[in-house]
């Protein structure tokens, strides 16, 4: 009789449990690492503009009707300003959900010649990253430069082999002629660790084009801005650093500022850290825990109910903006098709093009092209 108890007890917790518990987010990790020798310029401009667009659709992406989890790391190697004991290449930030950060770093980044060895700074990312260890999850690496694959001492085939055997891809975009880059190893790099070998002329200046969505999409991102409260000093950095990147990548590619905005506009966009309606909306007793010297000088005074609902309506302001945005985003990817087919050799297009092709295997859905 005590069995028959237990079991039907059992049967009864597990119908408790939500069917939406059962499923995890799936994780979407890149690696994006940049040769930022001295003849790089084109590929560093590139990034800081035409990432975002790679971006935008993945922050979209979902498995199993549930949006991955995306986590982007950022190295830069080929750099002679960095020491040679340490093989000229330096990560810049690890995985991490800090999409700002990564745009932040970007701009920042400078150019000078050295030494680009491209199997010492695949190890390094393969070796140093947090990698998920789940075969589900996406996992690559891209990396982009326009030398000799094998330079170094580090052989790059047994690293690339190495790669693939943790379920890491190894894509490879040669910033040059394609033959060039067979011949000087790129594309066997990329067959090793099952990627793609691509190629791009990184100064190419890829034409932009201005839809009629534009405007509305850049003045709500800027009310969206206004729904993000510092939380203590890291998120006044956070807001300042926002609207920072904002006027910067504006002045640099309106296009670009445009598909910033709808990334903002996404859950991938991640500010828990820094953002109290961020944090009250992952967690309902966050409030409650947040320490009153991280408060803002406007809800100090308030009272515990006061505060929450100055925060609720914040977060139902930003879901109002939320959903407009994600409106405008599909008008504007229509809008966008009629008027050109995307170009096939730009930064943002051959890593689309990879991602998609290596989603669709791992049986994530992608937004349309």
């Amino acid at each position: 009789m005590m069995k028959i108890t237990i079991s039907a007890l059992t049967v009864l917790l597990f119908a408790l449990i939500p069917l939406h518990a059962s499923k995890r987010a799936a994780r979407i990790q890149v690696a994006l690492l940049l040769d930022t020798s001295g003849s790089m310029d084109g590929l560093i401009d590139q990034a800081r503009t035409r990432l975002w667009h790679v971006v935008n659709e993945l922050a979209r992406t979902k498995k199993l009707g549930v949006t991955a989890h995306l986590e982007v790391a950022l190295y830069e190697y080929g750099k002679s300003s960095i020491p040679a004991e340490r093989g000229h290449l330096r990560r810049i930030v690890p995985l991490t959900t800090d999409l700002d950060k990564i745009s932040e770093e970007l701009f920042a980044l400078t150019t000078n010649g050295g030494e680009e060895y491209c199997g010492l700074v695949i190890d390094h990312a393969v070796k140093d990253l947090d990698w998920s260890k789940s075969p589900g999850d996406y996992k690559a690496i891209f990396i982009a430069g326009n030398e000799a694959f094998n330079q170094g001492s580090t052989d790059f085939r047994a690293v690339c082999s190495n790669a693939i055997a943790q379920g890491i891809m190894v894509n490879t975009i040669f910033c040059g002629d394609e033959t060039e880059g067979r011949n000087t190893f790129w594309k066997e790099g990329a067959d090793l660790a099952d990627g793609c070998f691509m190629t791009i002329d990184q100064n190419r200046a890829v034409a932009a084009i201005e839809a009629p969505q534009d405007a509305e999409i850049l003045a709500l991102g800027r009310k969206l801005n206004r729904t993000y409260v510092a939380r203590g000093s890291s998120g006044v950095q956070g807001i300042i650093r926002q609207k920072s990147l904002d006027r910067q990548l504006e002045k640099k590619s309106k296009e670009a500022a445009v598909q910033r905005t709808m990334v903002k506009a996404s859950p991938a966009y991640e500010a828990r850290d820094w953002d109290l309606v961020s944090a009250a909306e992952a967690d309902d007793e966050a409030l409650a825990e947040i320490a009153e010297e991280e408060l803002p000088e406007e809800m100090k005074d308030m009272k515990p109910k006061e505060r929450k609902q100055y925060l609720n309506k914040k977060m139902e302001e930003r879901r109002k903006l939320q959903t407009r945005l994600e409106e405008l985003r599909k008008e504007r990817q229509k809008y966008v098709a009629q008027q050109r087919a995307q170009a096939t050799d730009s930064l943002d297009s051959v890593m689309l093009a990879a991602v998609r092709k290596q989603l669709e295997k791992l049986r994530f859905s992608l937004t349309k092209p």
